[in-house]
């Protein structure tokens, strides 16, 4: 008879940059089983946002995710304008275009980065090497327009914080220019490699159908061969003009080497998309200087490096939101690896793991621990009961059941 043993994944570990505990429950060498506990790296933003002004909160969230850095602010800002009637309705053209280009750069970087970590993590330390030598003129080209190369602060209500300079341009094709060859030659030196496709292949494959009942998005879908995009399916920035030729990239196979392929083929569309749009950027302004939020709820989407990036707002008409709420991709994405790593091998769970290009720190909720029961960790179900048993309690005191 078989025995079923527990490994740990975390919540430290040298595959993981941040904290989040995977336990694999496994027999042999085989992975039946894993639980994925969350809750080691809160830092209350969505409570803190309630407390800073609506200019304020651009800047905050942009600290949720050093790496896709402009998804956050952007499906802020998207959230606040839906209170405006849309995007559309009040940020001028031209920094439309701006917030395209930014956010496509950051998908490049952001892939760039993911792959440089693939290559390590299989021990392919020159693929770590080159993908990380050829993301550092994107981060160049990052800091030519925005000043920083990381946490651009672009964003804004109505607009953007800076222009992109005419004297810039051409330095910004030719940079663009010089990297497409060597994102070519990622994709000739993966896909040509017996080494890389033995490695990845098969490896934390997720069926189309699993895809779908596990609500996966970004590159983790489409490497299933799950059709969705919110650059296509809700257009936003520059794709609201339908001036931009591009393609949603698709692979069928679900597993690690589908998904790298998808994120290599994404950058090359990140770059026609950038060329793009610094060619069809009109003059004129860039920001409408918003002074006032409506009151209202409103819904700002993006398609993030890893995914579909959420954020929602409430407001009461005054400087401050009364809720702000935020879904980022990993959220969704991490939740996979509970069906895709099961069925493999230890050595290609840590690969599962690393496929979906998990972001923790995006990914983290609060987890409560019950003061009369240490051992206990508190579910939404268990929160809820117990704000229902302290509403009643309060509600006592109340005359006729019912405040004054």
């Amino acid at each position: 008879m078989s025995h079923k043993v527990i490994v740990p994944i975390g919540p430290y570990h040298p595959l993981q940059e941040e904290p989040e505990f995977f336990q694999l429950y496994v027999e042999g060498e085989k992975v039946v089983d894993i639980d994925i506990i969350i809750g080691y790296n809160h830092r209350g933003i969505e409570k803190l946002a309630e407390s800073k002004h609506y200019d304020q909160i651009a800047f905050l969230v942009e600290r949720i995710c050093g790496i896709c850095s402009s998804s956050h602010p952007y499906a802020y800002v998207l959230a606040v304008e839906d209170l405006f009637g849309g995007e559309a309705n009040i940020v001028p053209e031209r920094a439309l275009y701006i917030r395209t280009i930014i956010d496509e750069l950051q998908r490049i970087h952001s892939h760039l980065l993911w792959l440089g970590l693939v290559g390590h993590f299989i021990g392919y330390n020159t693929i770590w090497m080159w993908a990380w030598k050829y993301r550092e003129p994107v981060l160049d080209m990052f800091e030519m327009v925005t000043g920083n190369r990381n946490n651009y602060a672009m964003f804004k209500i109505g607009g953007v914080r800076r222009d992109i300079q005419d004297e810039d341009i051409p330095l910004l094709k030719k940079m663009l220019d010089e990297l497409t060859p060597s994102i070519k030659m990622f994709y000739g030196a993966i896909n040509d490699d017996p080494v890389i496709k033995a490695r990845l292949k098969e490896a934390g494959t997720l069926t189309k159908e699993q895809a779908i009942d596990w609500c996966v998005v970004g590159p983790t879908a489409r490497a299933s061969g799950v059709n969705i995009d919110i650059r296509r399916d809700e257009p936003y920035g520059a794709f609201l003009m339908n001036t931009i030729d591009w393609n949603v990239v698709l692979e069928k196979d679900g597993d690690v080497f589908a998904k790298t392929m998808v994120r290599i083929l994404e950058m090359e569309d990140s770059i026609n998309i950038i060329n793009q749009a610094l060619n069809k950027m009109p003059k004129g302004e860039i920001d409408a200087n918003v002074k006032d939020v409506p009151p209202g709820e409103g819904i700002g989407r993006v398609e993030a490096p890893r995914g579909e990036c959420i954020h929602y707002i409430k407001s009461d008409g005054t400087n401050r939101p009364v809720r702000h709420k935020i879904r980022a991709p990993s959220f969704m994405n991490v939740a996979s690896d509970k069906v895709a790593a099961v069925g493999g091998t230890i050595s290609d769970a840590t690969l599962t793991l690393a496929a979906v290009d998990p972001c923790y720190c995006c990914t983290e909720r609060v987890a409560v621990i019950n003061k009369t029961d240490n051992k206990k960790i508190m579910n939404g179900w268990d929160l809820v009961r117990l704000s229902q048993e302290k509403t009643n309690k309060i509600k006592e005191g109340w005359p006729n059941g019912r405040p004054e």
